[in-house]
């Protein structure tokens, strides 16, 4: 028959293999956050160049270490069903000027601790000419985009965390690409998070 102490010890046990599960051995799980709101440019006329600033939200909820290697952007215009793919470039909100002066922090992996989280803004750069349409942008309307992590997990039929969500370009003028962006709304103002 177990006594009242042999019940403690049990319980003392249970709950100190369940801290050390959740603050040393849980595998890093990483959740991205993105913002109601994310800025777009297609600053040169007759380029394929397009670029997209988008604040990421990084939350690793596990215990150990992990890491963002690439970040990669498929938009998608939901009239035409076109696929435009975008590396992460840089970090920081695009100006013009600052494209003249190359003021730009260059995209390196970013490496969370367990139950870190940070946030960067993050420039995503057409992958080059081959991508089409030339530009992907065009006209007023909705957007559909898939941000996908890449966190050199290995493990086979593990998919990368990857977040979806639709940005409506609500007005387009090429001018102001002369010196900044022109902002993207989500319809319910919410930020996406991946499930």
């Amino acid at each position: 028959m177990l006594g009242v102490s042999d019940i403690i010890a049990s319980v003392a046990l249970l709950v100190s293999g369940y801290n050390l599960w959740q603050n040393k051995l849980k595998r890093a799980k990483l959740k991205v956050f993105v913002p109601p709101v994310i800025q777009y440019s297609s600053p040169y006329q007759n380029s394929n160049f397009e670029v997209f600033a988008i604040p990421v939200t990084l939350v690793n909820e596990g215990a150990q270490t992990g890491t963002v290697l690439s970040i990669e952007l498929d938009v998608t215009d939901p009239r035409t069903k076109a696929v435009k793919r975008f590396y992460a470039a840089d970090f920081g909100r695009w100006t013009m000027e600052k494209t003249r002066n190359g003021a730009y922090q260059p995209f390196a992996p970013i490496s969370l601790a367990g139950h870190a989280r940070q946030t960067e803004t993050v420039l995503f750069y057409t992958r080059g000419d081959e991508e089409k349409p030339p530009q992907m942008v065009y006209e007023k309307g909705p957007y559909a985009f898939k941000l996908i992590l890449d966190d050199g997990s290995l493990e086979s039929g593990r998919q990368p965390p990857s977040v979806e969500f639709v940005r409506e370009l609500r007005w387009y003028d090429a001018r102001a690409f002369n010196e900044g962006t022109i902002p993207m709304y989500a319809k319910n103002w919410r930020s996406s998070v991946n499930a």
